[in-house]
């Protein structure tokens, strides 16, 4: 049996890169995965184009029982850093909105680049290979359905629940578990969200239609496009509040984000009178929502006819509109999984368990999340490259 220094679980963006860091110091590493290409993820993510971070990576952007856990880790290894190994790679990329960092070539180049530098630091790479049994003596011990593999030190990498299709489930979490390992609550994050009912009715004959808009839950909000669906709402905005969204909240959306929606109708009265408010808010609106809008909610009297007090009432529709979602479209749409690993039960420095040691748990498995937009991305970058830099010491 061959010796290794470690053996890590899961070949997606922080297995790769705990693997490509820990076989840089010198430990010999095996990277196992049951997948039969690495980095499935990365292949599919940012519309095949791997949005692989961001430019304003902070810790107020990821959620967590312990908001401050990420911390050291995204300081460690930064956004900078990974740039860094992409232009070392000569992958050409671009900057999109909010600091989004995307290929301009297919991500196969991410994937290709991360490999490329495990092979360099003479990283095992076994694909096919089905875990079926952990255990823990003097070593760890991983069974899976061809051979056994020993090392003094084991990292779980598996990810979460999110996108079960490509072969996502909770074994990093059972693993975590069966090692004494506390698991918070998890759920679908960055997912589209589900409503029923007249909701449903007005959303779906919308299907297709996008706009900018605020989105907020509580205390949070988010300006980005939402899209209508025929099952509910979608797109950017929506992903984004969903994580903070919990379950018979209410949200409320602002369909006119850069506008005074009470003085924009009131502007609209003295200049054109005899217009209805459909024609009016097509101003401001995609045109089948303005008539859906106009149709289902708002009076359909000449906008001279309407008082103000009823335009008001209007304006602060178009400004806090209140929907109640009646759930997620799930784990198959969810980009992440929320909740996760306790933190409490890992060190924020070197993702190592405080009371199993030698046992590390990095990126999704772990109860961080980050918002869209490459977040997640740098978050498993950092958590590897944290464990990879402590697996031996040294």
């Amino acid at each position: 049996m061959k010796n290794y220094d470690v053996i890590i679980l899961g070949a997606g963006a922080a297995g790769l890169m705990c693997a490509l860091r820990a076989g840089q110091r010198g430990r010999k590493v095996l990277l196992l995965d049951h997948a039969a290409e690495a980095g499935s993820k990365i292949l599919i993510s940012g519309g095949g184009r791997c949005n692989f971070t961001n430019r304003h990576i902070a810790a107020d952007r990821y959620i967590s029982d312990n908001p401050h856990f990420c911390l050291s880790a995204l300081k460690t290894y930064t956004q900078h850093d990974f740039v860094a190994m992409v232009e070392k790679h000569h992958i050409a990329y671009h900057e999109k909105t909010l600091g989004q960092l995307f290929c301009d070539t297919p991500a196969r180049a991410i994937v290709d680049m991360l490999l490329a530098e495990g092979q360099a630091a003479h990283v095992d790479l076994r694909l096919g290979q089905r875990v079926e049994n952990v255990s823990k003596s003097d070593v760890f011990r991983v069974q899976t359905h061809q051979t056994t593999f020993e090392a003094p030190a084991l990292v779980l990498a598996t990810g979460g629940l999110s996108i079960p299709k490509m072969g996502a489930t909770d074994f990093s979490h059972r693993i975590a578990k069966q090692f004494g390992l506390p698991v918070t609550a998890t759920r679908p994050a960055l997912v589209p969200l589900r409503f029923d009912g007249e909701a449903l009715a007005f959303f779906s004959a919308l299907s297709g239609v996008a706009l900018e808009v605020t989105a907020s839950c509580g205390k949070q909000s988010f300006r980005e496009n939402m899209i209508f669906t025929h099952r509910g709402l979608s797109g950017p905005a929506i992903l984004q509040i969903s994580s903070y969204w919990r379950e018979g909240q209410p949200l409320t959306i602002n369909l006119m984000p850069d506008r005074d929606a009470e003085a924009f109708l009131l502007d609209r009265k003295k200049e054109r009178p005899k217009a209805g408010l459909k024609t009016i808010l097509s101003e401001a609106l995609p045109q089948r929502l303005a008539q859906s809008l106009s149709d289902g909610f708002f009076p359909t009297a000449p906008i001279s006819e309407i008082s103000h007090k009823d335009l008001k009432d209007v304006a602060n529709t178009l400004k806090a509109w209140e929907l109640t979602p009646t759930g997620t479209e799930g784990y198959g749409k969810a980009e992440v999984t929320a909740g996760g690993i306790a933190t409490q039960s890992l060190s924020s420095k070197t993702m190592e368990s405080t009371t199993v040691p030698n046992l590390y748990v990095i990126g999704e498995a772990i109860d961080v999340t980050g918002w869209l937009g490459g977040y997640n991305f740098q978050w498993a970058w950092s958590s590897g490259w944290a464990a990879g830099s402590a697996i031996g010491g040294g």
